[in-house]
């Protein structure tokens, strides 16, 4: 398969903190970026590249742990990694994943501290059911308590999991000391008393998909062997009558740093030293 992702890497750090604009190549990034930015507020962002019959198609959403500002609310962005597949209405849980599954499609996600990304690679000959399939859960996305509840489950299992090793310890001993007021001092995955308490978080859990999951929130960047006009009408066609509105949140500022902050980590079992060095970058 073409280099799509590394592709997709290098357009989203120019592209996302900006407003949508006409982005010429460039010696950094050889591709020009088709950008549209529809009436709602969604910005899409097309890149013909020479990947016959294949394309990929990435949703990023600008919601990630440093939006999550309510004192035992973190680590929603995450779960809502996990809660985009449980389908709608139209697509009940699993219909999604078989008609791309048809196709040879693969698609996963990810969550960081800025973003939550969704991608799907596959071949260019299913992209209209993708897009028509990407559009509904984005819009109409349905889960019940008792599914919401067994994925908070799973979500502290996963962390579990992670602190079985030391690395996830250090990182939230690090976040912490590094930030005394700024919502980075908290990992993606949100602090533990939080994951533990998840599963009574029902009814905020829908006002948080309500409140970053909006047209304005989002750009798509489409990348690989398409029709642009078929593609762009496409999108239109099925994202052009969502209508929600964007949420802003206050993000506490950091303080400037004044002197070096340390932490040690206690481990029980055997395991090799690790040190680690950090500073704030702007």
């Amino acid at each position: 398969m073409p280099r799509l992702l590394p592709l997709l890497l290098l357009m989203l750090a120019p592209v996302l903190p900006a407003s949508a604009q006409p982005q010429e190549s460039s010696r950094f990034f050889p591709y020009t970026l088709k950008t549209t930015k529809l009436p709602n507020g969604l910005t899409v962002v097309r890149v013909p590249f020479n990947s016959p019959g294949i394309v990929a198609y990435i949703t990023s959403v600008r919601v990630g742990s440093r939006n999550e500002v309510e004192p035992g609310r973190t680590g929603f962005a995450h779960f809502f990694e996990h809660m985009m597949f449980k389908g709608t209405k139209s697509n009940p849980e699993g219909q999604r994943e078989r008609i791309l599954g048809g196709y040879g499609f693969d698609d996963n996600a990810f969550t960081t501290d800025d973003i939550t990304v969704y991608q799907a690679y596959g071949p260019t000959a299913g992209l209209p059911q993708l897009i028509a399939l990407e559009a509904d859960r984005f819009q109409h996305l349905e889960y019940s308590e008792p599914s919401f509840q067994t994925e908070a489950l799973a979500v502290l299992g996963e962390y579990h999991k992670s602190a079985a090793a030391p690395d996830l310890k250090m990182e939230e001993s690090l976040a912490k000391t590094a930030f005394t007021r700024h919502t980075y001092q908290h990992t993606t995955l949100g602090f533990y008393d939080d994951i533990k308490a998840m599963p009574q978080a029902y009814a905020y859990s829908r006002t948080f998909f309500e409140r970053w999951y909006t047209p304005a929130n989002i750009t798509l960047f489409i990348v690989g062997d398409f029709d642009d006009a078929q593609v762009l009408e496409a999108v239109t066609k099925h994202y052009g009558n969502w209508k929600r509105e964007l949420a802003t949140v206050a993000i506490p500022a950091e303080p400037a740093q004044t002197k070096a902050r340390a932490v040690h980590v206690d481990w029980a079992q055997p395991t090799q030293p690790r040190h680690v060095l950090a500073w704030h970058t702007p």
